[in-house]
């Protein structure tokens, strides 16, 4: 069972990601389509999904608000991030359903601690 899910792309970010949880005993399951995120939360019923809010090869608001649109997992925390320079995502985030959403550098500094309360 996965404990956290990541809808990134980022092979190197989530290297770094998947570390993080390892650390902290937890599983990580990675996945790019929102088809495939939507069947991992209903299967895996998993703690938080972190989602690349930067990729321009995933649909992150598109997941997002797939995630929010289905009464079964509205409720799964969703931490979104994204790089500094493009702070316009934070926006779309929250109001796609992000439970949180945090620019990259802040998203690795609390890293630790948002898995711990997952």
């Amino acid at each position: 069972m996965a404990a956290l899910i990541a809808f990134m792309d980022d092979l190197m970010f989530l290297s770094r990601v998947r570390e993080a949880a390892r650390a902290q005993g937890l599983e990580l399951q990675a996945l790019r389509t929102v088809e495939a995120l939507l069947a991992a939360c209903r299967l895996e019923a998993p703690r938080l999904v972190l989602v690349d809010l930067d990729s321009p090869r995933i649909p992150s608001l598109e997941a997002i608000g797939a995630l929010r649109g289905s009464p079964e997992l509205a409720a799964i925390p969703v931490v979104g991030f994204f790089a500094h320079v493009h702070a316009e995502r934070a926006g779309a985030a929250r109001e796609a359903g992000c439970t949180r959403v945090l620019a990259r550098g802040q998203f690795v500094n609390e890293l630790p601690s948002l898995l711990a309360a997952s």
